[in-house]
C-alpha cells in the first residue's frame, strides 16, 4: 500500500462532533440539512480571480498558501458546511512526473498519451515526498479552518487513464474503449498504476488532516454497466479499501452514473454522489432494490439552474430535499460543479435556504 513520507507526522484528527456534513456522512440526521459544493472554491468567486491572476493553475495547486485560502474563501463568503482542498485531479499525475498541463478553456492536456504498454511501463510511480507542497496546503487548512471539516479527493482511475489516453478531455472516450477492451491486460495494468496513485494522494491528504474524502470518477457515465463491473469497478474498490482503515466518510461520485450506482456503492462507497438526472428517491430506490440497507446520498441540484429565477431555484432545493429524506443521510450538494458565471449571491442564498431545511 502506498504512504506518505514518513518524514512528517500524521496530523491530529479535530473533534468534528458537532459537524452536520460529517453527521450525515455517517448516516446521522443532523439538526439541519448541511450542504457544500463541488467546484465551490473556483471561478465564480472575484476573490478567487484576483487572488489567481496571473498565476496558473498548477503552479496555484502546489502553494501551500494558495491552496489554503483558495480553499477557505467559499467557507467565509458562503456559510457551507465543509471545505473542498483546492487541487485539481491531474495534481498527483504532475506530482509524479507525467506531463500533464491545464489549458485554460480546455482542461487537462498530455503532451504524450499513454497508448501502449511501453508507454505504460515508462509512467513513473509517485515519490509521496512529492506531494509534501500540496499536503503542507491541507496542513495549514487544519489549523485555520476551526469547525469547518475539510473534504480531500483524488481522480478515480479510469478517468485518470482517460485522460492519458485521449491525450486530454474527450466526448467519445474512443480510445479508452478501444483500449480497455482489446487489451484489457494492459488496460489493468494502467489502472492499476492509477490506482496506486490515487491511494498515495488520498492517504497522504487523510494523514494530513482531511476529515472525508471524494473520489471522483467524473467520465464513468460513458461506460455500461458490464464494461464498469469488468473494467472499472476493481480499481476503484482497491483505492477506497485502501483508506478504510483511517475510519473518514469515503464519498464516490460521476457524472451521468444513474446506471452506475450499484456498482459504485459497492465499490467503497460511504455517501454515493448523485447528478442531477436521477432524482434522489429513484437513486435511493435503485441503491436498495435488492435488500440493501438505506444509503447516504450527495446531491442534486442542476448545475445550469443557477442561472434560472430565484423562485425555480427554491423550488428545485426545497424538491431535493424533500427527497432526499428517503436516503439514511443527505448532503445537498449540486450535480456537477459550480459553473464559472454563476452569481455568489445566489449560492449564498441556496446555502440560507437550505440550512432552513431539517436534515
Amino acid at each position: 500500500m502506498s504512504t506518505t513520507a514518513q518524514s512528517r507526522p500524521h496530523t491530529a484528527r479535530r473533534d468534528l462532533a458537532g459537524s452536520p456534513f460529517l453527521a450525515a456522512a455517517r448516516g446521522r440526521r443532523p439538526a439541519r440539512l448541511p450542504v457544500w459544493f463541488m467546484r465551490q472554491a473556483g471561478r465564480s468567486l472575484p476573490e478567487y480571480r484576483a487572488l489567481r491572476e496571473g498565476v496558473p493553475m498548477l503552479k496555484a495547486c502546489f502553494d501551500p498558501e494558495m491552496i489554503a485560502e483558495i480553499t477557505l474563501q467559499p467557507v467565509r463568503r458562503l456559510g457551507v458546511d465543509a471545505a473542498v482542498f483546492y487541487s485539481d485531479i491531474v495534481v498527483p499525475l504532475v506530482a509524479a512526473g507525467i506531463d500533464v498541463d491545464i489549458v485554460p478553456g480546455t482542461g487537462p492536456v498530455v503532451a504524450e498519451p499513454v497508448r501502449d504498454a511501453a508507454a505504460i511501463r515508462r509512467l513513473p510511480a509517485l515519490d509521496p515526498a512529492r506531494l509534501e507542497p500540496v499536503l503542507d496546503g491541507a496542513r495549514l487548512l487544519v489549523e485555520r479552518l476551526g469547525q469547518t471539516p475539510l473534504i480531500g479527493f483524488a481522480g478515480a482511475p479510469f478517468t485518470l487513464a482517460s485522460y492519458l489516453i485521449e491525450g486530454g478531455p474527450s466526448r467519445t472516450f474512443e480510445r479508452t474503449k478501444a483500449l480497455m477492451r482489446s487489451e484489457p491486460e494492459v488496460w489493468h495494468d494502467l489502472a492499476g498504476r492509477l490506482a496506486d496513485i490515487a491511494v498515495t494522494f488520498l492517504r497522504g491528504q487523510i494523514e494530513a488532516g482531511a476529515d472525508a474524502v471524494q473520489l471522483f470518477d467524473s467520465w464513468a457515465g460513458a461506460l455500461t454497466l458490464r464494461e464498469y463491473r469488468e473494467f472499472v469497478l476493481p480499481h476503484s474498490a482497491r483505492v477506497l479499501g485502501a483508506v478504510a482503515d483511517l475510519d473518514v466518510p469515503r464519498i464516490h461520485f460521476g457524472v451521468g452514473t444513474g446506471e452506475l450506482l450499484t456498482a459504485m456503492r459497492e465499490a467503497g462507497a460511504d455517501v454515493v454522489g448523485v447528478d442531477w438526472r436521477v432524482p434522489l428517491d429513484e437513486a435511493v430506490r435503485r441503491l436498495t432494490a435488492h435488500g440493501e440497507p438505506a444509503p447516504v446520498v450527495q446531491g442534486n441540484l442542476d448545475p445550469a439552474l443557477l442561472q434560472a429565477s430565484w423562485p425555480v431555484i427554491e423550488a428545485e432545493v426545497r424538491r431535493i430535499a424533500a427527497e432526499g429524506r428517503a436516503a439514511a443521510g443527505h448532503i445537498f450538494n449540486l450535480g456537477h460543479g459550480v459553473p464559472p458565471g454563476t452569481d455568489p449571491d445566489v449560492l449564498a442564498r441556496v446555502v440560507e435556504l437550505v440550512h432552513s431545511l431539517e436534515g
